[in-house]
């Protein structure tokens, strides 16, 4: 999720609390010594950014909570999207080396240009990924989308699904309320009323990243890795849709490699407005009117593609 970002800043006492969580690894991670250089990187959201070199000669990516009492559960959840979606031996992600309430340690991927040859690996290993497949639609932990709670309960179908945990909660949100016209709104209804005619083919629920935007691709050692999930079982077809939304470098090889493991159904470009509905609704709860007409545009291009 695109996010908000300031000048460096970061709490005084985040050495201390870098060197106790490295000391085991925090909740599962697998450590890494003491810090010895902390560099701000700026703010995102309601956490600080860092670059961490520590003792042992690596260096540490670390986001930590702006203020004090921590940011709820989001880095856990982080940290268990990072990790479910590892498992998969698809799309590489960073490893988690601690996580608590107020920080989240992840190793540090140095960013590089995405080239076409890196574009089309990303491609295939996205597809593996989403075909290493999910127990059911949702997760087994609580979601979150930036520091927005996510419902990942689980439901029948797909459909039902995005409309009950995605679509409509975001729709009642206090943010879509002051930026929606009543008729936005029943538009955007009329497309949770007709979603099961909307989707498309059935398909298992896919190992998926949830917020697959550009900026959560980070492109390091000829690959595209994955950074800042909100993971989850759902529709494959979320994360190309996301990834459209606002532009991914040599999107069209990603596609076409990622066709070559495990084709799209038909239709799938026709549906793409419908994936991008929950994350312009999203980006309207965070950042009010200024998404509204994308919104409305996704809304009326979903019902349009089953006429």
């Amino acid at each position: 999720m695109t996010s908000r970002s300031t000048g460096p800043t970061g709490p005084t006492e985040l050495p201390a609390r870098l060197n106790r969580l490295l000391r085991d690894g925090g909740d599962g991670g697998d450590g890494g010594g003491a810090v010895g250089r902390i560099d701000d990187l700026g703010v995102s959201h309601e956490w600080t950014l860092h670059r961490a070199t520590l003792a042992d000669g690596r260096t540490a990516f670390v986001k930590a909570a702006a203020l004090p009492g921590g940011v709820g559960g989001v880095f856990a959840a982080e940290a268990a999207g990072l990790r479910w979606l590892g498992e998969a031996a698809g799309a590489p992600v960073p490893d988690v080396l601690a996580v608590d309430e107020e920080t989240l340690v992840l190793s540090w991927l140095p960013a590089e240009s995405a080239t076409p040859r890196a574009a089309e690996r990303f491609g295939r290993e996205l597809a593996a990924m989403h075909a290493a497949g999910a127990g059911s639609y949702g997760a087994p932990w609580p979601g979150f989308i930036a520091e927005l709670p996510l419902d990942n309960a689980p439901a029948e179908s797909w459909p039902e699904w995005y409309a009950t945990r995605r679509i409509l909660p975001f729709l009642r949100s206090a943010g879509a309320a002051a930026a929606l016209s009543p008729g936005d709104v029943r538009l955007v209804e009329q497309v949770t009323d007709d979603i099961t005619a909307l989707a498309g083919p059935a398909e298992p629920p896919s190992r998926i990243h949830g917020d697959l935007w550009s900026g959560n691709v980070l492109w390091s050692a000829g690959r595209g890795w994955l950074i800042d999930p909100a993971a989850h079982g759902g529709h494959r077809e979320t994360d190309l849709a996301m990834l459209a939304l606002f532009g991914a470098p040599h999107l069209e090889r990603i596609i076409a490699a990622y066709q070559e493991v495990t084709p799209l159904a038909d239709g799938w470009r026709a549906r793409v407005p419908l994936h991008q509905l929950h994350p312009l609704l999203v980006h309207v709860a965070l950042y009010g009117a200024s998404y509204r007409a994308r919104t409305v545009e996704a809304a009326r291009a979903a019902l349009a593609a089953s006429t």
